[in-house]
């Protein structure tokens, strides 16, 4: 970012073409200019952004800096860690829409922290152990009581965090519950259709203390997994953490860790040591993936 006359800047919000930019002292609303369009460059919530300055004070995007990752959906970069929020009261969360959002994590670099909510209704024992056994932070909270928000909230200090979880599991309360003067609307859970109703319209950053910074967006179905897709199907068990221990030690090299003989992986879920839910999340998504390479 070379232009002298440019400020410096953080995009917390995106609107209908319109980027708030925060630089630490001030927000400045910025307009892209015209050969971002030619470039084929979309400015994204958390890009790190240099833009001129008007006299009305507002300001035009002159460059976008280098990303650490990049969402095409939702829009949104430079995320340091996910924090998926799961639930085991209504809606129950199923662990394969969590094993596929740690396994888009995986490929971009994040870090993971699974959040299981809304404990004073269900304790959600099975979630909770399937993931303290897989190696993954884990904690267990609840946005009516505030239990577990000083545990969470030592999670997210000094990162950039992406909430995300089926609608209905209580994200944006947490937020709230994090951070009071945020007042994210939040609606309730349909009891006919056992899933929440999106409140979250757009990706917005919120500044919850110095360098902690989160991301509020919308639930699991809006999350793509275009990049699982594009994986060749034996890159897919890389995806798998708790799989690390035990890969190159089958009996077959190209093991799928399916139904072979003498598969290390198997072999460890027999024993306990790799969750049963986790390998069978593995199994669909290697499907997923062989399938669509088939099919093209």
């Amino acid at each position: 970012m070379s232009d002298l006359m440019s400020k410096k800047g953080v995009i917390y919000k995106a609107i209908s073409g319109f980027y708030y930019v925060e630089t630490g002292s001030e927000t400045v609303v910025c307009k892209a200019p015209g050969r971002f369009r030619l470039e084929n460059l979309i400015p994204l919530v958390g890009d790190n952004a240099a833009f001129t300055p008007d006299i009305e004070g507002r300001g035009v995007l002159a460059e976008i800096g280098e990303r650490k990752n990049v969402f095409i959906r939702p829009p949104i970069a430079n995320i340091d860690q996910m924090i998926i929020v799961a639930s085991g009261a209504t809606p129950v969360t199923d662990p394969f829409l969590v094993d596929r959002m740690i396994a888009t994590a995986e490929i971009s670099d994040c870090d993971v922290v699974i959040c299981v909510n809304k404990t004073d209704l269900d304790s959600a024992d099975k979630l909770f152990d399937i993931y303290t056994k897989s190696g993954f932070v884990t904690i267990r909270t609840s946005a009516e009581t505030g239990e577990g928000g000083a545990a969470l909230f030592g999670a997210i200090r000094g990162k950039v965090s992406a909430f995300t979880g089926n609608s209905g599991v209580g994200k944006s309360s947490i937020l709230n519950m994090l951070y009071p003067e945020l007042r994210i609307s939040v609606a309730e859970v349909s009891r006919k259709l056992g899933r929440g109703r999106h409140t979250t319209r757009h990706v917005q950053l919120y500044k919850l203390a110095p360098g902690t910074l989160v991301a509020d967006t919308p639930g699991f179905s809006a999350f793509a997994t275009d990049k699982i897709d594009s994986l060749d199907k034996g890159d897919v068990q890389y995806l798998f953490r708790d799989f690390k221990g035990y890969l190159g030690k089958c009996r077959f090299r190209d093991c799928a860790h399916i139904k072979e003989d003498g598969c290390a992986v198997l072999e460890a879920v027999r024993r306990g040591e790799i969750q049963k839910s986790r390998r069978d999340s593995y199994v669909l998504l290697y499907e997923q993936v062989k399938n669509l390479k088939k099919w093209k």
